[in-house]
């Protein structure tokens, strides 16, 4: 699962941010992630708080904030929202973009013009946007 490795990550920083801030104490990390991680939070979830356990973070109250994706197409520059065309896709191709998230390229287009060149105006990546 992509959610372990993606909570040492979240885990690392929050480490680091806290040892520059000078705290001794972590109360809650507040993560912002993107809907085209299609991330499973009770995974991840588990996964910082296992992460987590013998350092400073540990017993953190964890807030996440889910950002919606929206596209925009560099050949028609149509606004269009992933969750929709996400949503026409069979579970093989969603489970792809699960992993992968660059493999959304090959199976969503525009709804508009048919185009594979969008990009993300937001809702992608997994960002810790702060600790207290």
């Amino acid at each position: 699962m992509h959610e372990w490795a993606l909570a040492d990550a979240i885990v690392n920083s929050s480490l680091k941010l806290a040892k520059d801030k000078g705290l001794s104490k972590v109360n809650e990390i507040f993560i912002r992630i993107g809907e085209v991680n299609n991330i499973d939070i009770d995974a991840f979830n588990f996964a910082l708080s296992e992460i987590m356990k013998g350092t400073i973070l540990e017993n953190s109250k964890i807030t996440f904030r889910e950002i919606k994706a929206t596209l925009k197409c560099n050949n028609c520059g149509f606004i269009f929202n992933y969750k929709d065309e996400f949503g026409k896709l069979s579970p093989d191709e969603k489970e792809a973009i699960h992993f992968i998230p660059e493999t959304v390229h090959i199976y969503i287009r525009c709804p508009n013009c048919g185009s594979i060149d969008f990009d993300f105006i937001e809702g992608r990546g997994i960002f810790l946007e702060d600790i207290k």
